[in-house]
């Protein structure tokens, strides 16, 4: 009775001795792949600031300013995705700033304008509202997943219709 619970326990322990070996070895932290390094942190705050300043010379007055550009992105974003609460935190401090909340209204309009996008693209809503907030009057960019796509065999059925004689 006695070795069978020593058994019992001797194989809890190396269980448990495994499993905080394993633990540790991993180091607890999520996967190298996913985290980012230090160069794309960089190259990341580069484009931001190249962002801003390329808003800044193509706007005049007060929307061209760095602090107007940069709250006004975050107000216009967060309205798309319907964060209310925050937009209207940002747009308090944008007014704040004495920023123009007409050319956030055409920029939110411009963002209308140019249709649906992957929400789970990031990189998209912010290059739109970047393109939006440079020129408010963009035009809609027609995409070509809005024309009809005919299939194959239909297609080739009206070429070889067009072709017989009436």
């Amino acid at each position: 009775m006695f070795f069978c619970k020593t058994r019992h326990l001797l194989a809890v322990l190396c269980a448990a001795f495994l499993t905080t070996a394993a633990f540790a070895q991993s180091g607890g932290k999520e996967p190298e792949a996913q985290k980012p390094t230090a160069a794309d942190a960089a190259k990341d705050s580069q484009k931001k600031i190249d962002e801003i300043a390329e808003a800044g010379r193509a706007l005049s007055g007060p929307a061209g300013q760095p602090e107007c550009v940069w709250l006004g992105r975050r107000v216009v974003a967060l309205l798309w995705r319907d964060d209310l609460d925050t937009a209207f935190r940002h747009l308090d401090l944008y007014d704040r700033f004495g920023c123009p909340s007409a050319h956030v209204q055409a920029t939110f309009r411009c963002l209308i304008r140019q249709g649906a996008l992957d929400p789970k693209a990031q990189d998209t809503l912010n290059g739109r509202v970047h393109a939006c907030w440079v020129n408010p009057a963009l035009e809609p960019v027609a995409e070509a997943a809005q024309a009809p796509v005919k299939p194959a065999n239909q297609a080739e059925t009206e070429a070889a219709a067009s072709q017989k004689p009436h």
